[in-house]
């Protein structure tokens, strides 16, 4: 399974690094309220492990600015990564993707599929908005919104409804 989200934010890629490097910090303006909050038990560096909410996985690679990538630890049912980029497009202009990429297996073979791939999307279009809007300024296209199918599966698993463009 491969799963990539992408946006291009109107700042350069070190002031993006900036606040990409905060994620899971004490400062963090990174990761999305009203989710479950990411921990990471030596901060962000290689060897560090946490994970949100069930999600559990490893620093295994990390270049300030640029790259962080997290390996899934053992039993979640998915053996693989996901990696934050950030790359230059001009010296005002660059492109933040997040590259899901692993093997599913066991319950997550039906999971990932029905419910966690779309909660997990809609996560990181809340965390693209908080780059955005924490580079910029503003976002250019309007807050990013859950689809009723995000904001039934977060009811149902307890998940307040928090979200100023769910409308």
């Amino acid at each position: 399974m491969r799963n990539i989200q992408r946006r291009q934010i109107e700042a350069s890629a070190a002031d993006v690094g900036v606040l990409l490097d905060g994620l899971a910090g004490p400062d963090d303006r990174v990761w999305p309220a009203g989710w479950p909050a990411i921990e990471l038990d030596a901060g962000l560096r290689i060897g560090s492990t946490g994970g949100h909410g069930p999600i559990r996985y490893s620093v295994v690679d990390y270049e300030p600015g640029t790259r962080i990538r997290l390996e899934f630890r053992p039993g979640l049912g998915i053996g693989g990564y996901h990696e934050f980029l950030l790359e230059p497009l001009g010296a005002a202009r660059c492109l933040a993707t997040h590259i899901l990429h692993g093997r599913l297996s066991g319950r997550m073979l039906l999971l990932w599929p029905l419910m966690i791939r779309w909660v997990h999307e809609a996560l990181l279009q809340d965390l693209f908005d908080n780059l955005e809007r924490g580079s910029t300024g503003q976002l250019r296209d309007g807050p990013a919104r859950w689809s009723p199918w995000v904001r039934f599966l977060r009811r149902i698993n307890g998940v307040p409804p928090i979200h100023s463009a769910a409308g």
